[in-house]
């Protein structure tokens, strides 16, 4: 066990104090917090051993300020984390405020991502607030010279007896930095029921200043002496600039320089023309002004020649990932067996803000502005991609307009970087629009080929599961060992015979993470196919499902086999909630059906009954019905909020997305041919929470992957027609 030392880290590089003299010079109660679920220490004579995640900072004003190394991109962290804290340290609500940490990988752990935030941070806030806390009874005790045990704590206050007496938190920090940090194994949290803030629904601090302007996002960034610039980039994968001619750009009123800007292999940025400007609308018309003959077009990358090769891979035998019984054998000696095939796309993030980021890069230092989901990777490749040392290169990291698994990638930032080194001035790189959907790193697309059998009795005893993808593990230079089959390997229902395989299929179009990852593909397979197995033989979905999660089972991760386990009661309780609060088995208005789908997805239970009608081909969701199961649920509006973007989002794919390649170039720009649902598409959105004493899992991701089963699934009980291939089409 790591014993804490009051300690304390540099809020503001830019200010140029430095984390050895704040810890020295600092009169406040300082923690250090690693998510990882211990209190380290923090020698200020030493280097840090392991890098933290946040910081509390209790001061002589009563204020609590928490350095988050989370980023903000619209998911509440900067409310829901700071909640958890205040909640256990006994604080009033308003005297928490968040600050955003400097990017330091040897100070904190960044990276925001995997629906993880809240998560992670539960304990370890909950053990520093208790630590906390505990010391200022302690030193409250010491200076009344009475027994702890008569004192308590309330309101940023410490109270003896029956509350006759207080010193107020500031007013014992000092006697407080005196003392050891309590054991954490030891120290004694807060009975929940006690809870004041956590389980309450709270408005997001971010949003007033949303609301009025004064919010700062990536693109709002302004810097003395800033340029603007955009990039026009090579359309084909691994293409170049065979020539250009800049005398128009130039004369474009504002237009300052004109740039060739070289492919940075590790941070897969390509190659292109940046034009620079005193305006980013200046740059853009230069652009458009631009002369530019490209080489590198690939006739062989077509989206038909990889739909070819996803069906090839996916015929393979593959890497087995779950054998379960045979059932191969069970399938071929079978009376009765179900096939088919499914197909899923390439997808863009498409986040609302696109990507950007100010840079000023000088022969020794940089400095960055990021709307970034890992300040510490862009530290790293910008110093790479420069020459600079990690040490010197200073990330500051914005708000952001959406991130969905984008913004971890670096290629914005070094793009930004290298500019500003070759102009010898800060810039501001900004992607428009259709720079955005066409320049994305894409979630995978996949081929399923999936065979079931059923017994002389109906029921089903066999289930096997082929996967093929664009294997992100693959693009970044790894091995596709069969890591991104997400939910597939942990196929919940009771059959006894279970086949799961995966196999890669060759691209050269980039991939990235895209909300939920594999799960959002492999959650469509596994929640149609039950589906189909269910028409055949001739069984209501949701009774069948329900029939075939029965028992206290728990499957382990196939994969993770340390991750948590899959709780089947769990998932069959948000099933069973699911299908009663949407009214399953009662009428509907004629032209209606419902369909259901649930899903298992980072450590989080989700199901959607989804109302659908059609009309002349056109789908219309009508209503959406969630239950969820994510632990204790910290701010349940903002958690709300969370599962109705992801039922936005994740309709957007089913109706609409789709990426697809010719020549080795995206065809798609901007929302007239990649479009998302828009208000008057958007249907009634019900959540509801199951309650739990667990801790708390994500609630970001694990709503997108049965939303387009639960659609697709109404459509079939709806029409007879089976959809198996995104996005639907009618």
């Amino acid at each position: 066990m790591n014993i804490a030392k009051r300690s304390a880290v540099k809020e503001n590089v830019a200010a140029g104090v430095t984390r050895r003299d704040f810890l020295k010079s600092s009169t406040a109660l300082v923690i250090g917090i690693s998510l990882g679920g211990e209190l380290l220490a923090q020698n200020p004579e030493a280097p840090q051993a392991n890098p933290l995640s946040a910081w509390v900072r209790i001061s002589k004003d009563n204020s609590v300020t928490l350095v988050l190394a989370k980023s903000e991109m619209g998911q509440g962290v900067t409310t829901s984390l700071p909640m958890i804290l205040a909640d256990e340290l006994e604080v009033p609500w308003e005297n928490v405020k968040v600050v955003q940490a400097e990017t330091d990988p040897q100070i904190y752990d960044h990276g925001t991502g995997g629906s993880g935030s809240v998560a992670s941070s539960y304990m370890p806030l909950r053990q520093a607030g208790a630590a906390a806390r505990e010391m200022l009874i302690t030193a409250a005790a010491q200076m009344w010279n009475t027994d702890r045990e008569r004192c308590h704590a309330k309101d940023g206050k410490v109270f003896h007896g029956a509350r006759t007496r207080h010193f107020t938190y500031g007013e014992l920090v000092e006697t407080a930095t005196k003392l050891p940090i309590p054991d954490l194994k030891k120290v004694t949290l807060k009975n929940s029921n006690t809870f004041g803030l956590i389980g309450k629904p709270l408005p997001r601090r971010d949003i007033p200043a949303k609301v009025n302007g004064s919010a700062v996002f990536g693109i709002d960034v302004r810097v003395p002496g800033m340029l603007r610039a955009v990039i026009a980039r090579s359309p084909h994968y691994g293409g170049t600039v065979k020539s250009f001619d800049a005398a128009k750009a130039k004369a474009v009123p504002g237009v300052v320089q004109v740039v060739e800007v070289s492919a940075e292999k590790k941070a897969h940025t390509k190659n292109g023309v940046a034009v620079v400007a005193e305006t980013t609308w200046a740059a853009m018309k230069g652009r458009e002004a631009l002369q530019i003959e490209w080489a590198g077009a690939d006739a062989e990358d077509t989206t038909s020649a990889l739909n070819n090769r996803l069906v090839a891979a996916c015929a393979s035998t593959g890497k087995p990932l779950r054998t379960q019984g045979d059932a191969e054998a069970a399938i071929a000696g079978a009376p009765h067996k179900i096939e088919a095939e499914y197909r899923l796309p390439f997808l863009a993030h498409a986040c609302m803000e696109p990507m950007n980021c100010t840079a000023d890069v000088k022969a020794d230092r940089a400095e960055i502005w990021a709307p970034t989901q890992s300040p510490d990777w862009i530290m790293m490749a910008v110093a790479q991609a420069t020459g600079i040392p990690a040490k010197q290169v200073v990330v500051h990291t914005t708000l952001m307009g959406g991130g969905f698994g984008r913004r971890y990638h670096v290629d914005f930032g070094v793009e930004a970087a290298m500019l500003s080194k070759a102009i010898g001035k800060p810039v501001q790189v900004v992607w428009t629009r259709e720079d955005d959907i066409a320049h994305d790193f894409y979630r995978q697309a996949s081929c399923h080929k999936m065979s079931a059998a059923l017994d002389t009795a109906g029921k089903p005893v066999a289930w096997q599961h082929h996967i093929a993808s664009t294997s992100i593990r693959e693009f970044w230079g790894g091995k596709a060992e069969g890591q991104e089959v997400g939910c597939a390997s942990e196929m919940p229902y009771a059959i006894p015979n279970v086949s799961v395989a995966y196999a890669p299929a060759k691209t050269g179009v980039p991939r990235m993470w895209w909300r939920s990852v594999e799960s959002s593909f492999n959650g469509f397979v596994l929640e149609s196919f039950i589906d189909e197995i269910a028409a055949a033989m001739k069984r209501d979905p949701v009774e069948l499902r329900l029939e075939l999660l029965a028992g206290d089972r728990a499957l382990p991760n196939v994969m993770w086999p340390d991750a948590a386990k899959l709780e089947t009661p769990r998932l069959r309780a948000v099933l069973q909630e699911a299908a009663t609060r949407a009214g399953w088995g009662k009428p509907l208005p004629k032209g209606r059906a419902r369909g259901v789908a649930a899903v298992y997805s980072f450590d989080t239970y989700v199901a959607h009954v989804a109302e659908v009608s059609v009309e002349k081909g056109n789908v219309r969701v009508h209503r959406v019905t969630t239950v969820v199961d994510c632990g204790r649920v910290v701010n349940p509006d903002g958690a709300k909020a969370q599962l109705e973007s992801a039922v936005i989002y994740g309709l957007s794919a089913a109706l609409y997305g789709e990426i697809t390649v010719k020549n080795g170039a995206v065809e798609q720009t901007n929302f007239d041919d990649y479009p998302m649902v828009r208000i008057a598409e958007a249907p009634e959105i019900e959540v509801y929470f199951l309650l739990s004493t667990k801790d708390p899992t994500g609630v970001g991701e694990p709503g997108v992957p049965p939303l387009a089963p639960a659609v697709t699934n109404a459509i079939f009980a709806l029409t007879g027609k089976r959809v198996r291939s995104l996005p639907i089409r009618l």
